[in-house]
Order: C-alpha cells, then structure tokens, then sequence
C-alpha cells in the first residue's frame, strides 16, 4: 500500500493567507492537531495546534504567524511503512504527499493509516496473539516461524519492538489458531519468555469492539 492510495480528501489544506483562528477551526472539525499549508499552489509546510496556541493573536494570517514551517513529506510511492515512521519522528496526525516533482497531492491522516492496517486480511482473520520478549542476540525469525509450524500453524503477520534502553525486542504474532497452548508450550522448551497472550476468549464480536473503540479514540 502505497501513500498515493492512502490520501484522504476530507481534510482540505489552508492556504498561507488563511488566519490562525480559521486553521484552529478547521483542526477542531476534521479532529487532527495538523494541517497542511500552501502557498501558490506549493506546500510550505505543517501547521499545529500547539504552535498557534503560543501565538497572541489567532486573527493574524498564517504568512504573518510563522516564518517558518517545519516541512515533513512522503512521496506519492512511500510505502504505508515509512509514513508509519515519519508519522512516529515528527510526532504528526496528518502527514502530507507530494509528487516526484513536490507537487502537493493530498494528504493521508492517523485514522485513514489505522484503518487500512485494520482491514489487511491478517487482521480480519480469525486467530490468536502472542508477545514474545527475546533478546537481540537470540532473535531469530526462523526459528520462531518453524516453531509455530511445528505445532500446524502459520504466522499471518509479526511485529517487532525495541526500545533504545532495553537489549530485547517484543515480537508479536499473529497466528491463525485460537487455541495457542501447544505453541506456548514448545516456545516454553525453548526457553522463550511469552509475555502475553491471546486467545480463545477474544472472539470476532470482542475484536471488532476493541477496533470500534480504538477507531472512535483516533478519530475524536
């Protein structure tokens, strides 16, 4: 999935003309704290909430507001991946695409990101969760991928975490079996530490809430 087709057009840019007050406005209606800002047609950069609210008078324009704005982009062909990131450095909720020529194209948002992640097939189907803790030296996605196999199951998809402070990763699976207690098992014998786990009791009706709740959280 590429940015080009993650754009979403219910969030319109402002242009550097508009005022403060009109880009606060516009945030608090399409329920993001960013908004793109162009200038003859050229992007210039991101404006947020929290920037304009250091600023005394919201009547001002944009133009007179900042004379400079910081500029985070992703091309049309940027995977979901690296907007993903981008997203995570800038600490964003909308995340503008422009074309080979920076050309502004659109932008996609959080909550555009978040459903399309929820609606990859590995997610829709049904399956349990494990979270393995694993130390960088002992990673090994191969072993970890014929263990589950071992037990006749497949990984639909993992995830892995680090965190600077920490030498261990957090890989979660997502394995197309409810009943995980084989697999937790085996991963047992080999001296894997299985963090969390779920299962069984987290069928499609529970899942589905949890992704209602968590839909309804980003969006408001």
């Amino acid at each position: 999935m590429n940015a080009i087709d993650l754009i979403t057009y219910d969030i319109p840019p402002l242009v550097h003309t508009d005022s403060g007050e009109k880009a606060m406005n516009w945030m608090d209606e399409f329920k993001v704290s960013h908004l793109p800002v162009l200038k003859n047609g050229n992007y210039v950069g991101l404006v947020s909430e929290t920037d304009i609210l250091d600023k005394l008078d919201f009547s001002e324009d944009l133009d007179v507001l900042f004379q400079h704005l910081p500029r985070p982009y992703v091309k049309a062909d940027a995977h979901l991946f690296e907007i993903l990131a981008k997203i995570s450095e800038f600490k964003i909720s909308v995340m503008p695409i422009l074309d080979d020529q920076e050309k502004y194209l659109g932008c996609t948002n959080i909550f555009e990101l978040m459903t399309t992640i929820a609606n990859t097939s590995s997610m829709k189907e049904k399956g349990g969760i494990l979270v393995l803790e694993v130390s960088q030296s002992d990673y090994s996605m191969a072993q970890i991928g014929q263990i589950v196999e071992s037990n006749n199951a497949k990984i639909l998809s993992s995830t892995i975490l680090s965190d600077a402070s920490s030498t261990n990763l957090d890989i979660t699976l997502k394995i197309n079996q409810l009943d995980l207690t084989h697999i937790i098992q085996t991963f047992e014998r080999y001296d894997y530490v299985v963090k969390a786990q779920y299962q069984n009791g987290m069928g499609s009706d529970d899942l589905k809430l949890r992704y209602d709740i968590l839909m309804n959280y980003l969006k408001y």
